[in-house]
């Protein structure tokens, strides 16, 4: 089955989304110890892993061409603790999965991670306004994030020539590139808005990068005195890593071959079963087993994460199975496969999109 497969509508859609609907609910009835007792771990995870990780970078800053096994050591957790922090800790808990515990610290609301954005933003950019229009064109500022043409439906203009040139930067300066989403700089550089507000509009930014900047390029550099460039190289290193690695993960969860997308006509009258289909069509799962799943916040299985984003992660494997399940009793398209052949869908797609190209397909109502 391909992406090429029509959109269910009417009472064969409406039947879909109850089916959906039950399989939630049966999960939210079951929430309990199982999962409060996952996520404390997950926590514990995070913060041994940069312990032990920072540890091996001061003990091998001495002599990092000598002892350059502990160094790569190093880098390795820590960017083991950025990702996990990033991914199975502070974007599950800020979506509301764990809301249920009313326990202070894993409160959606609240929660604050490690990363350059603030959660705020992120709760704005991410949870709301992508979730709510996945692959809407015009609506979802995910789809190419303002910088790249991935869909053709997209306008094609000289500047997505250098989109593969554009793609590779993003990778590198991943977290930098989520943290300023949300301030929508196209809107400056096209006057929609004076850059006169630009420093108000950035406050929440400029107050986070002190702190999230200088924690890694200056405060535990410093701590190791005369070595500090070997400490500070390592740090940029894990924040590389963590980087490439979300960059990875979430093209592939958005951009393969077989992801669509709508138009806003399209969803105006969009029902809530609607909204099911649309965010398996825009959604892509990266085969794998437990490291897979842990390692990507088990954003392995985006479709599932876009069904039910505010159920928690570690039951989408369990879940998968009934879902494909169900998009087979109902010929929905269900986009899986390996990381090789995600990402290489996704390569392609930056690649074939940096030049004009035209949609040859127009999802139809089955």
């Amino acid at each position: 089955m391909t992406a090429h497969a029509p959109l269910l509508t009417g009472e064969r859609l409406e039947a879909f989304g109850a089916e959906l609907d039950t399989l939630r609910e049966k999960h939210v009835r079951d929430l309990g110890a199982a999962d409060a007792r996952y996520i404390r771990r997950v926590r514990h995870v995070v913060r041994w892993t940069e312990v032990i990780g920072r540890l091996a970078l001061y003990g091998a800053a001495p002599a990092p061409w000598l002892l350059w096994p502990l160094w790569a050591f190093g880098v390795l957790l820590l960017g083991i603790s950025k990702i996990v922090d990033n991914m199975e800790l502070g974007h599950n808990v800020i979506h509301g999965q764990y809301d249920w515990m009313n326990d202070p610290s894993l409160q959606g609301d609240r929660f604050q991670w490690d990363h350059l954005c603030p959660s705020d933003w992120w709760r704005q950019t991410h949870n709301h306004s992508h979730h709510q229009w996945t692959n809407v064109r015009g609506k979802d500022d995910d789809v190419g994030y303002g910088l790249l043409r991935i869909f053709p439906e997209q306008r094609w203009t000289p500047f997505a020539l250098g989109q593969p040139i554009y793609a590779a930067l993003l990778a590198v300066f991943y977290q930098t590139g989520i943290a300023i989403q949300h301030l929508k700089l196209g809107r400056y550089v096209k006057g929609r808005r004076s850059w006169r507000y630009f420093l108000s509009d950035a406050k929440p930014l400029l107050r986070k990068l002190p702190w999230q900047g200088g924690k890694d390029y200056v405060f535990f550099p410093l701590l190791a005195g005369p070595f500090f460039l070997p400490v500070l190289l390592g740090n940029m290193a894990a924040n590389l890593v963590r980087n490439l690695w979300t960059f990875v993960v979430i093209f592939c969860g958005h951009f393969t071959a077989d992801a669509i997308t709508f138009t806003p006509a399209q969803v105006k009258d969009e029902t809530r079963a609607g909204w099911y289909q649309r965010q398996i069509r825009g959604s892509s799962n990266i085969a794998g087993g437990f490291l897979m799943n842990f390692m990507t916040g088990n954003l392995s299985h985006q479709i599932e994460h876009h069904l039910f984003p505010d159920l928690p992660a570690r039951r989408y494997a369990d879940m998968a199975v009934e879902v494909k399940a169900l998009c087979e009793k109902y010929g929905v398209p269900y986009n899986t496969g390996s990381l090789p052949k995600q990402f290489g869908e996704v390569v392609w797609r930056i690649v074939r999109h940096a030049f004009p190209s035209r949609p040859h397909w127009v999802p139809a109502a089955a």
